[in-house]
């Protein structure tokens, strides 16, 4: 889950078919998904919002460089995995911030997923 290197932190973080991980590091606050700033790849402020809840409930949005590894599912469970990712490396860097992102409910995994196709049905409880 959590992998340490020098002044790097990391964290894996997971919402419905997404996993991103997420690496810390001290600099300026610029966060780059897959290779490309965040503001282009999300494409959307209010999923750039998502991102940034842990910087902003921990007061650490100019702090950090990110660095982001996503895939899976779409845009907003990738920034909800991103935003999970975030929490826990913040968590992995300094232990004193996980009660302030418990609280925000920003460490808890969100359980959701898609329910599975049924027999005899166009979706998992749409009728023909």
């Amino acid at each position: 889950m959590a992998h340490t290197t020098g002044n790097t932190h990391g964290g894996t973080g997971r919402r419905k078919r997404s996993v991103a991980r997420v690496l810390l590091t001290l600099g300026k606050g610029s966060i780059k998904v897959n290779d490309r700033p965040a503001e282009e790849y999300m494409g959307r402020a209010t999923l750039m919002q998502i991102i940034k809840q842990p910087l902003e409930a921990t007061n650490s949005v100019e702090r950090f460089d990110i660095v982001v590894n996503a895939h899976g599912g779409g845009l907003t469970g990738q920034a909800g995995a991103i935003r999970h990712g975030v929490a826990r490396a913040l968590v992995q860097m300094d232990e004193t911030l996980r009660p302030v992102l418990r609280k925000a409910g920003l460490l808890t995994r969100d359980p959701r997923e898609k329910e599975s196709k049924k027999y005899g049905r166009k979706r998992a409880r749409k009728r023909f």
